[in-house]
């Protein structure tokens, strides 16, 4: 039908008539039923018994006399009785005044009004041409009651366009977008690229393809209706596509009026269709081709409502889970499915009827609105019965004569609520930049305006959208904003008061990249930078703290331990973790992380020192002391993995890992005893050099380069060579000489120099009383600073110390008693060693 519509509003291409863009005379029409009288435009059905007031309203200067006939039909192969025709001659005074009243008989299923000029005798041959094919005149009643609803939705679409773009251009775009869902009319989105002087004709343009979803071209309808549309509609019928398919159904019924009614064509009346668009109660009349005046006269084909049963229209929610406010001013309830609804003023006197948990109800004025895509309430005031803040509202109307209910909508009132921050949100308000802020509560749709209050007092008004029914999503703009306390104020209709939402802003913090650990350990690596602002990590309720900070490769490796006894065994290799770390500001930050696979493990199994084949003149007083020059055979054993790999390696380091080397099968110091356990060889001097002294430690490194935790092994001491001690057997005199440091035992930190010459046996010395008892004799060696003390007694009561730096191969001592001197290594100060060293006498 829309095809044939768009003829009234566009001029064919080869400069034929426009159809249906001729105004015709007005009919009024009102119905009665049961007492109750409506205007034609609000009934859109017929029913037996019902009382039809026709009047014609026609200028009083109409020169041609027009009878009006009102036919009932009652389907394609049973004509009419006689008594189904009404004569109405419109120039008669009382019916020009008055009208007529018309009852719809029984059986009736269709009804039509006949406009023909008068010429004597018209009744009878109207009569007779409607009774010969009453078929023709039921399809022609059919198809153009639906080209004037038709054209009912495109007037009203055409309308709204050209009003909004006059009147509020700004919401074009979106008004006709609900204009046209609401109109079910197809709508050409790339108008609106267009500029704003050109969207207009670019929306009304096309009108023939605007109602219809398989609209035919213009030219074609107007081929169908004006040209010689015998053999085209030959083509037509025979095709599977006729009717349908291409060729949508208003496409149909232009066809098949143009042909139903040519073939009524007489030499004395041809016939020709009218849409009939009502207005309240009027049918005004528009016709495609100008009437005829002379023969073959014009006799204007008139659709009037079928009778029919009546059928509620299928208005629906467009989403049936919305809450909407009832406390929002100008509230519309989005409802589609029934264009008919908002075309026509077949369906009207709405009302919303609310209904509370309460059990009050009450109804609220209601009225369709393409525009806006919905029924507009008229909720202001609110009732006092309004008091429940979840409530249900149930669309109700009439459809023609009959009361039907629509769809069903879910309501809120407004009242002050609480909100929930997400808690992925709550520490992510930085400032610096805009973030988004997501927040709950059951009151989303009564939201009004969101606005933000800095500590200074000054408040921004914020973007906001609603995500879901019960979350809104709010950008919170932060570019000039300090760190520091913030005040969301959710502003609802209705209500004068905000609902608060405390917020903190943080400056930027540091990165977290990554936190991982292995399965069996209770300690973990996170990565990242500013690593020093960590309070706190947490993953499956067990806290890990923070115990060293390192950085490497520009970034920091923060190592931290989780004392839960339950640790060790709470995380399986290969599973993802979600960790939750804690700054100092007390910010909360979401991180994934890892459990890597157990590490590599080893257990010491026994060790041996091996000396040089010479017996050692020192022996230390520690057994897990190892000289340097020795060498240390030890046994381990694999426990994770099961069986040592042929490609793992032991790591051995000093305590501050300045010293560091690594065993392995390949550099033959590692030996396979089985499958599990190695034999170890280290030869520190060669492996460690020198300077290396302290408690060494060892673990393993897998081939993956994955290491161990580490294991004492053994404390490694440099050892000096002891040669031999030189005591005089008389007492020289001799200028002095410093040889040593005199440390007083146990005594204060201060030490003194004690000057001593190298004395005979029998000289005394007078600054020193316990010379005639110790003579000073002269220790004699190399790497004498390796010496911390030395004493002749193991109680170090006397002891003298090595000052640093001394490079001397010779050191003045006392006297030792039975041989032995006790000695305490600079590596190992608290140990004391004895040594037994040859005692020689110093040559006078």
């Amino acid at each position: 039908m829309v095809s044939l519509l768009g003829l009234a509003f566009v001029v064919p291409a080869r400069g034929e008539t426009a159809a249906f863009d001729l105004i015709g005379p007005k009919i009024n029409v009102r119905v009665q039923r049961d007492h109750k009288t409506l205007p034609i435009a609000q009934v859109p059905n017929l029913q037996a018994g019902d009382r039809l007031w026709v009047h014609p309203d026609l200028p009083d200067s109409q020169s041609v006399h027009y009878l009006m006939v009102v036919v009932f039909l009652r389907g394609a192969t049973n004509p009419p009785p006689d008594n189904w025709f009404t004569q109405v001659e419109t120039w008669n005074k009382s019916v020009r005044q008055e009208g007529v009243y018309v009852t719809v008989p029984a059986e009736a299923e269709e009804a039509i009004v006949l406009l023909a000029p008068e010429t004597g005798g018209a009744f009878n041959t109207l009569r007779t041409a409607v009774r010969g094919k009453p078929g023709a005149f039921v399809r022609a009643a059919q198809d153009l009651l639906q080209a004037s609803l038709d054209r009912t939705r495109l007037e009203k679409y055409l309308e709204a366009v050209r009003e909004t773009s006059a009147t509020d251009p700004e919401q074009l775009k979106a008004k006709t977008t609900l204009l046209a869902r609401s109109l079910n009319i197809r709508l050409d989105q790339q108008c609106f690229d267009k500029p704003s002087a050109q969207q207009v004709p670019c929306l009304t343009q096309n009108t023939d393809q605007l109602v219809l979803d398989d609209a035919h071209s213009q030219n074609m309808v107007a081929t169908l209706t004006t040209g010689a549309p015998t053999d085209l509609i030959a083509q037509l019928s025979s095709t599977p596509n006729a009717r349908s398919g291409y060729y949508s159904p208003y496409i149909g019924a232009v066809v098949d009026v143009v042909r139903i009614l040519g073939t009524a064509h007489t030499a004395q009346y041809q016939y020709i269709p009218a849409l009939a668009l009502p207005r309240h109660d009027e049918l005004n009349l528009r016709l495609n081709n100008p009437p005829s005046f002379r023969n073959p006269k014009s006799v204007l084909v008139v659709g009037l409502p079928p009778v029919r049963p009546t059928v509620a229209p299928p208005l629906r929610a467009l989403d049936a889970a919305q809450i909407s406010c009832l406390s929002k001013p100008g509230l519309v309830l989005a409802v589609d499915g029934a264009p008919l609804v908002y075309a026509t003023e077949m369906a009207h006197d709405f009302v919303l009827h609310v209904e509370a948990k309460s059990g009050a109800g009450f109804d609220l004025p209601a009225k369709a609105d393409a525009v806006h895509g919905g029924f507009g309430i008229e909720n202001q005031p609110l009732p006092a019965a309004a008091t429940n803040a979840e409530i249900t509202g149930i669309l109700r109307g009439d459809w023609g004569f009959g009361a039907f209910e629509g769809p069903h909508f879910h309501l809120r009132l407004s009242r002050p609520g609480q909100w929930l921050v997400e808690s992925k949100d709550a520490s992510a308000l930085i400032v610096g930049r805009e973030d988004i802020l997501h927040i709950k509560s059951s009151d989303v749709s009564c939201v009004n305006e969101i606005v933000v209050r800095d500590e200074a007092g000054k408040e921004t008004s914020l973007d906001w959208k609603t995500l879901k029914p019960d979350e809104l999503e709010v950008k919170v703009p932060l570019q000039n904003a300090s760190a520091g306390s913030l005040k969301m104020l959710v502003k609802k209709f209705g209500l004068r008061d905000s609902d608060e939402v405390p917020l903190h802003t943080y400056a930027e913090a540091g990165r977290l990249d990554f936190f991982s650990l292995h399965a069996g350990d209770s300690e973990g690596v996170l990565k990242g930078t500013r690593l020093d602002e960590v309070t706190s990590l947490e993953v499956n309720g067990m806290t890990f703290n923070p115990e060293n900070l390192s950085r490497a490769n520009q970034q920091d490796e923060l190592r931290l331990v989780s004392h839960d006894p339950l640790v060790s065994a709470a995380f399986d290799a290969g599973v993802p973790i979600a960790a939750r770390v804690t700054l100092m500001d007390g910010r909360a930050l979401d991180l994934n992380g890892f459990v890597e696979p157990q590490r590599p493990k080893l257990t010491l199994l026994s060790k041996n020192i091996q000396q040089e084949a010479s017996a050692p003149m020192i022996r230390l007083g520690n057994p897990e002391e190892l000289p340097q020059d020795a060498h240390l055979n030890f046994f381990l054993k694999s426990q994770v993995p099961e069986t040592f790999p042929p490609n793992e390696k032991v790591e051995l380091a000093t305590a501050d890992d300045s010293f560091h080397v690594s065993l392995s099968m390949k550099d033959g110091n590692l030996t396979l005893q089985d499958s599990k356990t190695i034999f170890a060889v280290l030869d520190p001097m060669k492996l460690l050099g020198p300077s290396a002294f302290g408690l060494l430690k060892f673990r393993a490194v897998g081939a993956d380069g994955v290491e161990g935790d580490w294991q004492p092994l053994v404390n490694l001491v440099r050892v000096p060579e002891l040669k031999a001690v030189h005591c005089p057997t008389a007492l020289p005199k001799a200028p002095a000489k410093t040889v040593a440091t005199e440390r007083e035992p146990e005594g204060g930190a201060s030490t003194k120099e004690v000057t001593a010459p190298i004395k005979t046996a029998t000289e005394k010395d007078p600054a020193d009383k316990n010379s005639a008892t110790n003579p000073q004799c002269v220790l004699t060696g190399d790497k004498l600073f390796l010496i911390d003390a030395i004493s002749a007694d193991p109680d170090f009561a006397n002891p003298v110390t090595v000052p640093d730096g001394f490079v001397d191969a010779a050191l003045s001592i006392p006297s030792p008693k039975g041989g032995t001197l006790y000695i305490k290594l600079r590596d190992d100060p608290a140990t004391v060693n004895t040594a037994v060293v040859p005692m020689l006498a110093a040559q006078p």
